[in-house]
Order: structure tokens, then C-alpha cells, then sequence
């Protein structure tokens, strides 16, 4: 059983680790962390999850919360006293609680209650300060926790009924990774949006695409799909409205190549994703499609209602178009993980795309019946993940 702790969306992070692992073995503990039952767990190459560990021991409500926490705090100074008191190296520890607020002092407490039985028997421990109840993504990064019998994060997750979850660590998400594979790239475009690697990489997880698939980016823009399906050995086409986008994309590509070492096929090419014809070739390779599609113009402050409607319709009828021109010619059993624009209001309530309701009539159906937004507080447009599959188009009355 491993511990995962969500990122900043937590629904889209547990739909990815249910994409992934599957539904039955995934259970959501609260909103910032989950259970997965499974024999192996890696962190790397998931987008939604920004710490793993291998869970060591449940810890049932107490009386109070600090009756419980006492409870932990006493099983992991034991477990570890025994575990490192024979250590030949310098032990780096850290300790991160997740859950509602608790005073930081008392979780790092553990770690000096055993850094002292510890330095008792010899061994040497540092213990990462921390102003926080958690250790930062950064920070247990960076510190390499999780990736060796010596750099060690002790994870406490309480869960929606006060129970306490401990695990140790099994590494922390690679920030400086997902920098270098945005900022790092040679082309860049502010102008057309910049998908995040980390969401591309999630939504290829959410289509299913498994190494050696073919999936299909209709919206390339600067390749930030087609460079996260190399990783993982997926093969990618990709296609743009805009030839200044696909030299974007295969000089990014050509980085990605040299810079990761990638061997996988991709290719992309100047097409309208609303009249782009597949070859009969591209039609029986082409098994997910993965694209952020057009999301319409930036905003720095919610549109007018008139502003606003003619935005949502100019977004509904291209994004329509396109859906209606691949129906025809991707296979049945294509899986499709588009992002589509809602827009935020100052109250924080979103208006959709008006085709979510009518996916039947345009021959899709959706897989994954939630509310997947991916947004910033401060963030007008922000985009909904919607994962397809095609259907029998309903024939209006």
C-alpha cells in the first residue's frame, strides 16, 4: 500500500492515479492525499502527484488529536531508533504531516526526540528545518528524500476521520525536470498559451496511452504533447493551423531528442484541425488523441456578459468543428483527452462550453463523469479536461 500526496487540483490527480492504477485501488483519504494498493508505485511519471510513500502504519482516532498524533510520534521514534541505530552513514531526515492544522513544533519534535536516541549510539542525523507542517516539493527534492536507505522523509497524513497514515517516502515530484522540459526548450510562445508539461503528461495518462501507442495532438502549438509522449515511449503526430507552430514543435522535438535521449517516432505538420485529413495509415495507427484545444483570448479580469458569450460561442463552434471532422476517421476505440476552456467569474463560478451537454449529438460520450478544471485562483480562463470516447451519433428529433 503506498501513500500518494495530490497536487494543487485534487480531482484530476486522483483521476490520473485512477487512469493509472485503476479505480478499485485508489482511494481518496482527503483532499490533499490518497491510498493506492499496489505492489509498485513510481512518482516520476505522473503529473498529479507530488509525493509517494510505502505506507508503514495506520494510527486510529484518539481521544483528541494530540492523543493521536502522540500516538505516532511515539511508533516512529521506536521503529527508527531500532531501524538506523547500526547506520555506517549521516542520516538526512525529514518529516511532513498532512492534514488540518497542527503546530509545525510538534512534528519536528519527532525528529529531535530521535536524533537524540540516535546520537546516543553514534549515528549522525540531520534533521531539515522547517517553518511549515510539510516539507516543500522543492525541498524533499532536493534533498533527495526517498531515494536511498540515508535520505529519509517520514510522511503523516491524517485522513477525514482523524486517523493517522505513516509512510516513508519513495521519492518527491522532480520540479527542476518539469522546468527544464518547459523553460529549458529552445521555442516558446506566450501568446498561444503554454500547456504545462506536468498537464500534458497527465492527460496523456488520463487517455491510457501505454509505450508504443500512437496518439495524436491536433493542437501542437509548441510540442509540449508530443515531447511528453517520448518520454514515456509513446509515438505522437502532431498538427497546427499555424506553420510557425510545427517548426516550434520540431525544433523542440530535436532538443528533446538530443537532451533526453528519446527514440520514438512523431512528425507533425500544418493542418486546420477542423478539415485535417488522416491518412489511412495515421487512421489505423492513431489509437488516443491528446491536445489542449483553442481556448479563445487570454483574460487578465473577467469579460463582460457580451464580451463573454462571444468568446464561449467562437471557442463552441471551433472546438464543435473539430470533434465533427475526426469523428468519421479516428477508430472506436480512440480514447480522446482534450482540454476546452471555462471561464471564471469574481464569485469563482465557471461557464462551459455549451457541446459538454451535447456530446451525444456531436458522437462522443464522456468516460470520466467529473468536473476536471485545472486553474489558478487568480486565473480567468481555465481549462476542463474532458475524456471521450466515440459513440453512434444521436439523431435528433
Amino acid at each position: 500500500m503506498f501513500i500518494t500526496i495530490l497536487g494543487r487540483q485534487p480531482e484530476i490527480s486522483i483521476a490520473e492515479l485512477e487512469a493509472v492504477y485503476g479505480a478499485k485501488n485508489v482511494q481518496k483519504i482527503s483532499n490533499q492525499a490518497a491510498t493506492v494498493n499496489c505492489d509498485n508505485f513510481s512518482i516520476d511519471n505522473l503529473g498529479g502527484t507530488i509525493k509517494c510513500g510505502q505506507v508503514i502504519t495506520k494510527i486510529k482516532s484518539q481521544k483528541s488529536d494530540r492523543n493521536t498524533l502522540l500516538q505516532a510520534s511515539k511508533i516512529i521514534v521506536e521503529k527508527y531508533t531500532k531501524k538506523l541505530s547500526n547506520s555506517q552513514k549521516k542520516i538526512t531526515l525529514g518529516i511532513s504531516f498532512y492534514g488540518n492544522k497542527t503546530d509545525p513544533r510538534n512534528i519536528q519534535k519527532i525528529g529531535i526526540i530521535l536524533k537524540n536516541n540516535l546520537k546516543k549510539s553514534g549515528v549522525s542525523l540531520r534533521l531539515i528545518p522547517k517553518k511549515t507542517a510539510a516539507l516543500s516539493t522543492a525541498t524533499s527534492h532536493n534533498n533527495k528524500l526517498g531515494r536511498s536507505e540515508a535520505k529519509i522523509e517520514i510522511i503523516i497524513a491524517k485522513n477525514v476521520y482523524g486517523d493517522l497514515i505513516i509512510a516513508e517516502s519513495r521519492g518527491a515530484q522532480n520540479i527542476n525536470s518539469y522546468t527544464q522540459r518547459d523553460r529549458g526548450r529552445p521555442k516558446r510562445d506566450a501568446f498561444v498559451g503554454m500547456l504545462p508539461p506536468k498537464l500534458a503528461q497527465i492527460m496523456i495518462n488520463l487517455s491510457g496511452a501505454k509505450p508504443d501507442d500512437y496518439l495524436w495532438d491536433p493542437f501542437c502549438g509548441t510540442g509540449t504533447v508530443l515531447q511528453e509522449a517520448a518520454l514515456i515511449g509513446v509515438n505522437a503526430y502532431g498538427s497546427d493551423l499555424s506553420d510557425k507552430m510545427i517548426s516550434y514543435t520540431t525544433e523542440n522535438m530535436s532538443w528533446v531528442e538530443k537532451t533526453f535521449s528519446t527514440n520514438t517516432f512523431w512528425q507533425a505538420h500544418q493542418a486546420d484541425a477542423t478539415s485535417v485529413k488522416l491518412t489511412d495509415e495515421q487512421k489505423k495507427q492513431i489509437s488516443r488523441v491528446v491536445c489542449e484545444t483553442y481556448l479563445g483570448q487570454p483574460f487578465s479580469a473577467p469579460p463582460s456578459p457580451e464580451k463573454l458569450h462571444e468568446v464561449v460561442g467562437n471557442c463552441n463552434h471551433i472546438i464543435s468543428d473539430f470533434l465533427q471532422n475526426i469523428h468519421s476517421q479516428i477508430r472506436s476505440d480512440t480514447t480522446l483527452c482534450i482540454a476546452v476552456p471555462a471561464w471564471q467569474n469574481h464569485e469563482g463560478k465557471f461557464t462551459h462550453l455549451p457541446l459538454i451537454k451535447n456530446l451525444k449529438k456531436l458522437g462522443y460520450q464522456q468516460i470520466i463523469d467529473k468536473n476536471l478544471l485545472y486553474y489558478r485562483e487568480d486565473q480567468v480562463v481555465a481549462r476542463e479536461i474532458l475524456v471521450l470516447k466515440p459513440a453512434d451519433i444521436a439523431k435528433t428529433a
